[in-house]
């Protein structure tokens, strides 16, 4: 069977890719090794600018109502990033298991149209100057484009032969799903003491999943984990095990930092885990891979669909693999300042964190690179909706003009009436950023450089 983007990889990067595809009215199939759903997940917290790509797809509100908010978000011992006073309709960061988000996503990706095949696991892949050819056992397939959102272990990455330079970041880190008799008092219990951390977050209905990592502790992957190594850790980091209790699922894992050096090779294009790892300090994983996939998904479908030159892809690397590579060094840097051992240097990075933390400056671009909300690209800037007007237009997938109607362009652009009159005009990306801001006057003139066929601009020389 022939799809014109097949994606290797339902995790929440490829069923956001595959919903955006689908409402774009291009053929789209995401094949999934597992044979079914999991809620064995390690993803927890959902960004501000995550939100807003979700409420851009009419899915905001039912991922909010699934969790909790946390308008600080507590580093270590007293260093707290505020989070309330982004610029954003959602300035805080969501508390939900990552399997909410895929759920909303993937009802998204089928009810528009989107084919998933599971139980496909990828074994081979090769591709030529139109299409690629995708091998599941005995089983091929083809595609004019594919995407591997496959995780860290990419088959997609590695039958591209791409390296994944970079290294072990932390070893022997233990998961587990549990029982508190006193739940914690902050939504996200979160501390570092040097040899040990650990993080507490709820499920919502009465698990909480504990994340912790021993110093003292260093074992391999598959040794066993055990309810009271993870209730001492607790103790030692939080002061009370909170009452920890049974536990239902427990596992151990190792965390890196890599990041591939292309995010394209022909006509396939890596995205989320399988182009970049990360630390698990700032909680930026999964939210960094639904980026990678709404800036990708409309591009993809403007080539599909013939209203932009194939160059348009180009830009995909260009703008987001600067942004993996801004990721790892600063979630490299959060785990490397909260795994301070001495005593002498966790009083002098506390000392000099709280005192940075209290610039105006500083504060703002922390708050803004750990929710996402202040990430923009050379000569696109993220689009200001203070009152989710932008989001609903947004809905429709296609670009957004914020101005007076110009004729021609109906099938791919929606005009938003300013708020108030300014004589100025905006052209939104359908992904949320700004393609061009200028007089209202020059809009007629200028759309053709994004809308026109042939056009591979995403912002104005």
């Amino acid at each position: 069977m022939e799809t014109t983007v097949a994606i290797i990889g339902a995790g929440p990067t490829g069923l956001l890719l595959a919903g955006d595809l689908a409402q774009a009215g291009v053929a789209v199939t995401l094949y999934e090794r597992r044979s079914g759903s999991s809620n064995l997940t390690r993803a927890f917290g959902v960004h501000a600018r995550t939100l807003e790509l979700l409420d851009a797809r009419g899915l905001a509100d039912r991922v909010v109502a699934t969790g909790q908010r946390v308008e600080r978000l507590r580093l270590f011992d007293r260093i707290r990033v505020d989070l309330s006073r982004l610029p954003s309709r959602f300035p805080y960061l969501l508390i939900t298991p990552q399997y909410q988000v895929e759920q909303a996503l993937e009802e998204r990706a089928v009810a528009l149209g989107a084919r998933i095949v599971r139980g496909a696991e990828l074994t081979g892949l090769s591709q030529d100057a139109d299409r690629v050819t995708l091998e599941f056992g005995e089983t091929r397939e083809t595609a004019s484009w594919v995407v591997g959102t496959d995780g860290v272990h990419s088959a997609v990455r590695g039958a591209l032969g791409l390296p994944f330079p970079g290294r072990q970041v932390l070893t022997s880190i233990m998961l587990a799903d549990v029982r508190l008799d006193q739940p914690p008092e902050d939504v996200l219990a979160v501390n570092a003491v040097g040899d040990a951390f650990a993080m507490v977050a709820p499920f919502g209905d009465g698990w909480y999943r504990v994340f912790a990592w021993d110093r003292r502790k260093q074992v391999d992957d598959r040794t066993p984990v055990t309810v009271d190594e993870i209730r001492d850790v607790v103790r030692r980091v939080h002061g009370t095990d909170f009452g920890l209790s049974e536990s239902r699922w427990v596992s151990r894992f190792h965390s890196d930092e890599r990041q591939a050096p292309r995010y394209r090779v022909g006509r396939v294009f890596l995205a989320g885990d399988a182009a970049h790892v990360h630390s698990p300090a700032g909680g930026q994983g999964m939210n960094t891979g639904l980026q990678d996939a709404a800036n990708l998904s409309w591009k993809l479908a403007a080539v599909a669909r013939g209203w932009a030159a194939a160059s348009l892809l180009e830009t995909y690397e260009a703008e987001r693999h600067p942004v993996g590579r801004m990721v790892l060094r600063s979630s490299g840097t959060l785990i490397r300042m909260a795994m301070v051992r001495s005593r002498a240097g966790r009083a002098v990075r506390n000392a000099v964190g709280s005192v940075l933390m209290a610039l105006p400056p500083v504060r703002n671009r922390a708050a803004g690179m750990i929710s996402g909300v202040g990430i923009s690209y050379p000569s696109a800037p993220r689009a200001a909706d203070q009152d989710g007007r932008l989001a609903v237009a947004l809905r429709a997938g296609k670009y957004v003009l914020v101005g007076e109607p110009v004729e021609g362009y109906e099938d791919r652009l929606v005009v938003l009436s300013p708020a108030a009159p300014t004589g100025q005009a905006e052209l939104i990306r359908p992904d949320g950023y700004v393609a061009w801001r200028g007089p209202a006057s020059r809009a007629a003139s200028v759309l053709p450089r994004f809308l026109s066929v042939g056009a591979a601009r995403v912002s104005p020389s």
